[in-house]
């Protein structure tokens, strides 16, 4: 079975990449999935929701081209793994569909937690709904991937297959939500290990990724070691998805995120590259990071301090480190499966985005 070569990443300037091809391969299908899913026009739940897709504008007016739409990433890991393992890859729709539905209700629900007014270069939901109406709308989107996935069960390879994708959509759901009660709780403290904030990272956005690539592994075969090596696989993306995430949240540039640059220091998050500092830097500046970390608000030349003692450090240099051995152990999870050459390759175009996507 011919290896896939190791991924190769320079801490140097980075490279936005286009979408890799499997994206394109299922995007029509599940964008015309996911209308369908919110196609109630007279639901007041659904008119923020439908908002926050891209689909219309602030006034409920249907947009002729789609605004600030994500990457539905978690629906395309889903669909591909069904088809890496010889699955119809139509069949693990239902659960592809129920998985952006409920990565995007967590959106909804951050953006309040953490006060962001602008998602992928448009205003938040709660900005212009208010927070009550978010609230509720996010429930609702929650609620309606599960329903999703169960009105669909037609299309499920058998009933069991059935209550094993549902089982694993609720445990990745807690999980998720477990995450992101942790990663609030870390607001209030500046004593996070790297162990313990990479533990929060498998929850909060290692979950959802993981349960996209084992449902749909499952939707292909009976055969439990290559659903867990999917798993495996995912567990491994899901870290380097949020540690890149991380990186841009300090140094992406805003026309490519969305979000302005710096955002993660102005808000006093603990990311990896801030933990990481706190734990690696010398006294004196983990000391100073700290005392910056206690102010009640930032001043550019604190942002500017911030950004000194985390180049003193190494911080983002490590974090690229930690990227590259992520990728490495993802595709080493595959190396026991029998999959195509074409799929390989996929699989390695899918890592090369990731590690350098800069939004």
């Amino acid at each position: 079975m011919p290896k896939v070569k190791t991924p190769q990443f320079s801490s140097g300037p980075e490279i936005s990449k286009a979408l890799p091809s499997i994206f394109d391969r299922y995007g029509e299908t599940l964008s015309l999935e996911l209308r369908s899913a919110l196609h109630n026009k007279d639901n007041q739940v659904e008119e923020p929701l439908r908002y926050h897709m891209g689909w219309n504008g602030e006034s409920g007016e249907q947009l002729t081209t789609p605004e600030g739409q994500g990457k539905v990433l978690r629906p395309t890991l889903c669909l591909f793994a069904c088809e890496a393992l010889g699955g119809e890859w139509r069949s693990a729709l239902p659960v592809a569909v129920a998985l952006e539905l409920i990565h995007n209700f967590s959106l909804v629900h951050d953006d309040i937690q953490d006060g962001d007014t602008e998602r992928r270069h448009r205003r938040t939901v709660w900005v212009i709904w208010g927070q009550p109406k978010a609230i509720i709308a996010g429930v609702g989107m929650h609620c309606l991937a599960y329903l999703t996935a169960r009105s669909r069960a037609h299309d499920f390879p058998s009933e069991t297959k059935v209550l094993r994708a549902s089982r694993l959509l609720v445990e990745s759901s807690l999980a998720m939500i477990e995450g992101q009660c942790r990663d609030l709780h870390f607001e209030q403290k500046l004593d996070i290990g790297l162990n313990e904030y990479l533990d929060m990272v498998r929850l909060k956005t290692g979950a959802l990724i993981q349960c996209s690539l084992e449902a749909g592994a499952l939707m292909a075969t009976d055969k439990s070691s290559y659903i867990a090596a999917f798993s495996l696989y995912g567990s491994h993306l899901g870290r380097l998805f949020q540690i890149r995430d991380d990186i841009l949240g300090i140094w992406g540039i805003q026309k490519e995120t969305g979000k302005p640059s710096g955002n993660d220091i102005h808000r006093r998050k603990k990311s990896f590259p801030i933990v990481f500092a706190l734990e690696r830097s010398s006294l004196a500046h983990r000391n100073r990071l700290m005392h910056l970390y206690k102010k009640e608000s930032f001043i550019d030349s604190d942002i500017e301090e911030v950004l000194d003692i985390l180049d003193k450090s190494g911080a983002r240099k490590h974090a690229h480190k930690i990227i590259t051995q992520e990728a490495r152990l993802a595709l080493g999870q595959l190396d026991g499966v029998p999959l195509s050459v074409t799929i390989r390759r996929d699989a390695q175009e899918l890592l090369d985005f990731l590690i350098v996507r800069n939004f």
